[in-house]
């Protein structure tokens, strides 16, 4: 069992989490992800590793309150304890060797941002970090970001936070500027990446981006995470989740994205109802 030694809500709709687990942080590296179950009968669900601290024997997650079985994550309390927490598992982030890059967090995919950016600070790395959210009600990781960047740029739908606008916007200013970076690291919704990508080949500028966001089982059994990259299958799980984002055939990948979504409504919906039996 895996116990949960810290809860904390990041904002109404994502949840930080850190859980007892020394085997898997013994091993962890930005980029991978853990598999988790709730509960015996619970779904498995792949959630990638927001922060680790080895000592501790600690990992971290940050996850978004979405369907059934995140739902019944964030039903539990400090001190309860998880069935299943497997991992690490997946590819590790290839970032040893950069000097200087901009990495591009977008809404919940900043928690997957971030320890790609602070471990590229303890690399020595130059990081510009582009951080976007819809609004100033939904961010997180303020402060971890500024703590592991040399410059943050901050942009909202809105403009309640940071700047208004996209971080495709940010991104260009900075390019505009004359940074000249080894390599641009984006993580967030598929549509933010997809813009990210199209952006940084006008500028020739390699781009490496997450396609955790359609992962499913996590072990490449379920094929749901098939995606094509530079012409060939391959999947999102164990082939990555990170990729050279000029060759994901991005419009593929969100059309397979979105063909769970009525799925997932029953789930949440079936969610409610038995986290309401509980309570009464």
């Amino acid at each position: 069992m895996f116990k949960i030694l810290k809860k904390e809500a990041l904002n109404p709709t994502v949840t930080k989490m850190v859980i007892d687990a020394p085997l898997v942080a013994r091993k962890a590296q930005p980029g991978q992800f853990i598999i988790y179950r709730a509960s015996e009968d619970g779904e498995r669900v792949p959630l990638t590793i927001a922060d680790y601290d080895r000592e501790a024997g600690t990992v971290t997650i940050i996850f978004q309150i979405v369907g059934g079985s995140t739902m019944e994550l964030n039903a539990l309390s400090e001190g309860d304890s998880l069935v299943d927490f497997v991992g690490p598992l997946g590819t590790p982030s290839e970032l040893e060797g950069l000097k200087k890059v901009a990495v591009v967090g977008g809404g919940v995919g900043c928690a997957i941002a971030y320890p790609t950016a602070k471990k590229l600070h303890e690399l020595g790395a130059e990081v510009h970090s582009v951080v976007g959210f819809r609004n100033k009600d939904l961010v997180i990781l303020e402060k971890e970001f500024e703590a592991v960047s040399a410059r943050v740029e901050k942009m909202s739908d809105d403009g309640s936070w940071g700047e208004k606008g996209l971080v495709t916007n940010a991104l260009e200013k900075l390019i505009k500027e004359g940074n000249q970076y080894d390599e641009v690291i984006a993580i967030g919704p598929l549509v933010m990446m997809k813009f990210v990508c199209q952006l940084t080949k006008q500028y020739n500028i390699k781009t490496i981006v997450s396609m955790n966001p359609i992962m499913i089982d996590g072990t490449g059994m379920c094929g749901c995470c098939r995606l094509t990259v530079g012409g060939k299958t391959k999947f999102a799980c164990v082939d990555g989740p990170d990729f050279d984002g000029h060759e994901v055939d991005f419009d593929e990948a969100m059309h397979r994205g979105g063909m769970y979504r009525e799925f997932e409504a029953h789930a949440r919906e079936a969610a409610c109802n038995l986290l309401k039996k509980e309570v009464e």
